[in-house]
């Protein structure tokens, strides 16, 4: 991009497109996106329990929809959103206590967040059956 003043080329900064994201910005995103996930579900929880406090013959079409492939897909991922939401909540608590900081550190409790929310997910999943 020229500069208007000295007509030299400027340099850019590095474009999302060409930058690629470190493991700890990329977490801190799906952090968030968690939280709003989970907020929003918690209006649905409130119409559930609308339905559940109602006529009971409502819960059928409920149940048979959480029942089918994309009702169990749909509790697959909110399962799994709880859990990462979790995890890297208490990650965000061990780093306003001033631990885990150091940059070694970050990467290593990244992958532990990660691999406890597969490990929480598939057991709440395999003792839900």
């Amino acid at each position: 991009m020229p500069d208007p003043g000295c007509g030299r080329q400027r340099p850019l900064s590095p474009h999302l497109q060409i930058y690629r994201l470190p493991l700890t910005a990329k977490m801190s995103i799906l952090f968030r996106v968690a939280g709003v996930v989970l907020y929003l579900t918690m209006f649905a929880v409130v119409g559930l329990l609308a339905v559940l406090a109602g006529d009971g013959a409502a819960w059928s079409p409920v149940r048979d929809f959480l029942a089918s492939l994309e009702g169990r897909g749909l509790l697959l991922l909110l399962v799994l959103t709880s859990y990462y939401h979790l995890c890297n909540g208490v990650r965000h608590l061990l780093w306003d206590t001033g631990r885990g900081l150091e940059k070694t550190s970050l990467g290593r409790s990244g992958a532990v967040v990660v691999a406890a929310t597969v490990l929480l997910t598939s057991l709440t999943w395999w003792l839900a059956r």
